[in-house]
């Protein structure tokens, strides 16, 4: 089945639509969805080549559909990358720009380096912050 017939029959008649506001965005949260946005474009269902980027305890998972693969494989027809959890965002800069120098949908790519960028950053520990200085009385002591 072809891709854009796939569209038109998820389109309207999906599970993962949310529609939150009656005139904002449509959302989807289907998986390889980028953008989580309801669009032909970032769909994860419709689309033969797909890239879905999520959270591990291994680090950022990175997976790609196989576009010739067989609809009933399930795991050989995807490949899968991982970024580890302290890499930096070089690192993710060069395995998000590396499906799009082959050729894999290079559409994609900032909305890929924005999503594993992010995960990156959601997995560092923050800073402790640092010691609040009194101010005013208090600082003095409240000996007035």
């Amino acid at each position: 089945m072809s891709s854009d017939l796939q569209w038109l029959l998820v389109r309207n008649n999906s599970s993962f639509i949310v529609k939150r506001v009656p005139e904002g965005p449509i959302f989807s949260r289907e998986p390889g969805n980028l953008r989580n946005l309801h669009s032909y474009k970032y769909s994860g269902l419709a689309n033969a080549k797909t890239i879905d980027v999520s959270d591990s305890p291994a680090g950022v998972k990175i997976t790609t559909r196989k576009p010739k693969a067989s609809p009933h494989a399930v795991a050989s027809a995807k490949a899968v990358s991982y970024i580890r959890p302290r890499s930096g965002t070089r690192r993710a800069l060069g395995i998000a720009s590396q499906s799009a120098k082959k050729g894999y949908r290079p559409d994609l790519r900032t909305a890929t380096l924005a999503r594993v960028s992010a995960l990156i950053a959601a997995q560092k520990e923050p800073k402790p912050l640092p010691p609040k200085k009194l101010r005013g009385k208090k600082a003095r002591g409240g000996l007035e």
